[in-house]
């Protein structure tokens, strides 16, 4: 059985973004900024994009993993 991190971390690498709201639907996970942290920790580049909801005007983070040949040509646009 894979682990929380496991599945985000696999999420990610299919090319989607997240957020906390989707990881608890998706993987029942109530701390994503915790795995992204540990991700990050890991060596994997994730970058975080603050969104402010238009209706209710709450903010939230999606995250997005860049992929390592991305990284290697320092595409500082990519989301």
């Amino acid at each position: 059985m894979l682990s929380q991190k496991d599945m985000v971390l696999q999420y990610l690498n299919s090319g989607y973004t997240i957020t906390p709201l989707e990881a608890l639907e998706k993987f029942k996970c109530m701390r994503l900024a915790a795995i992204v942290f540990d991700l990050k920790k890991d060596g994997h580049h994730i970058i975080t994009r603050n969104i402010k909801d238009p209706i209710s005007s709450k903010r939230y983070a999606s995250y997005k993993l860049i992929p390592r040949n991305i990284q290697r040509r320092k595409h500082l646009e990519y989301w």
